[in-house]
């Protein structure tokens, strides 16, 4: 019996892995891979239906490695490094996908060390690490390209790039080449989950789903929305998403709380009901002052039909084009923040009209089955170039 091929995902979290990548591990499996994930146990928030133990029902290999998203210190680095590494050697697998900065800078170098036949790289997002102007974060980045540049230098792979400013920032800096990188806008959005709404009647609401972090630019919509309660405007603003008090970019809790007590802003947490979400919501905002890959939510914001604003940023404008599917504005100005919303908030037509293109541009660009398939495409020419 033909022995299957072997696809190992790895990445820095098992949540992540479920709620961005797993069609992609299902439609392998339908196709004859053998699927393995590599990621740290779980957060002690993950929902059960996100969490490792779900994978095995699936018929997913889970294999457990120690990876910190933000630690720095040299020996747990090393740690996650030697993890991957004996773990290629053992398990021998035909590609390996990574996902997120971690696993591809070390389990890119693992992946040559260990002689992996074909590997792919995912950029998610170039994130802090490379828009930073100031600080440890800029001092590092040298030494994280010259890495970058080995780990990415194997014979038989592919770089996925969610936009076309970290494709030009990663060929510019010599970690890929044109011929070897593929632009896929995002991890896709269900059709068929997200489908559009009826506005509902009542004091239009503003929604920002979003890790609750202050990259995400948190700090300005409430702002904003303070501006436009003084200015008189009708409308409610609400935060979707939780606070990690081990992250040391979250926004507290108590500050969330005392934002909802004041009426500047509601606080509905972490929801798992998405669709739900965006049916209640008028308009999406997502305000980010970093390095976005294509933000999920604004995948799904746009399949539900609801009109945008977000910053013009990268990630961001791959979804939306000023003045079509949405309104972007520079980042971190609370300012300009506040006058776009205001303009959707007081033209339901307009945002109506917005939401209609949005739709239309997921069901041109952004369907998940298409990102399947192109993600498919790419592990076939990696079996056929080894």
């Amino acid at each position: 019996m033909k022995k299957r091929p072997i696809l190992l995902f790895a990445v820095n979290e098992a949540f992540f892995f479920v709620s961005h990548r797993l069609p992609i591990a299902l439609e392998a499996q339908r196709q004859g891979y053998d699927v393995h994930i590599a990621a740290p146990g779980d957060n002690v928030w993950a929902p059960q239906d996100y969490s490792v133990s779900a994978l095995a029902g699936l018929g997913l290999t889970y294999h457990e490695i120690p990876i910190s998203r933000r630690g720095t210190r040299p020996i747990q680095e090393l740690r996650t490094f030697l993890a991957l590494f004996g773990l290629y050697r053992r398990l021998r697998p035909d590609i390996v996908h990574h996902l997120t900065i971690k696993p591809n800078l070390y389990g890119g170098i693992a992946a040559r060390l260990a002689g992996v036949p074909g590997v792919v790289y995912a950029i998610t997002g170039l994130g802090q690490m490379f828009v930073a102007t100031r600080g440890p974060l800029r001092l590092v980045r040298p030494m994280v390209l010259s890495l970058m540049r080995f780990a990415f230098g194997h014979r038989n792979a592919r770089v996925i790039v969610q936009n076309t400013s970290d494709r030009a920032f990663l060929i510019d800096n010599g970690v890929a080449q044109m011929s070897t990188t593929v632009l896929i806008q995002g991890s896709g959005v269900d059709l068929e989950l997200f489908k559009p709404a009826a506005e509902a009647a009542g004091e239009p609401v503003v929604i920002l789903p979003s890790r609750l972090i202050w990259e995400k630019g948190i700090q300005e919509f409430v702002e904003a929305a303070k501006q436009l309660q003084r200015e008189g405007i009708t409308a409610r603003f609400a935060l979707i998403g939780n606070t990690h008090s081990s992250n040391p970019r979250a926004v507290p809790e108590a500050t969330l709380r005392g934002w909802a007590d004041d009426g500047i802003v509601e606080w509905w947490g972490r929801r798992e009901d998405m669709p739900e979400v965006m049916a209640q919501s008028h308009i999406v905002c997502l305000p980010s002052k970093y390095g976005e890959g294509v933000p999920k939510v604004l995948l799904e914001a746009a399949a539900a039909g609801r009109a945008i604003v977000a910053t013009d940023t990268p990630g961001c404008r791959e979804v939306i084009e000023d003045g079509v599917e949405g309104l972007l504005v520079a980042p971190g100005d609370s300012a300009a923040l506040a006058t776009a919303l205001r303009r959707l908030i007081e033209r339901p037509g307009e945002r109506k009209a917005m939401g209609t293109a949005g739709r239309d541009r997921a069901v041109a660009d952004l369907d998940i089955d298409q990102v399947v398939a192109r993600t498919m495409a790419i592990y076939n020419q990696l079996q056929r170039g080894r």
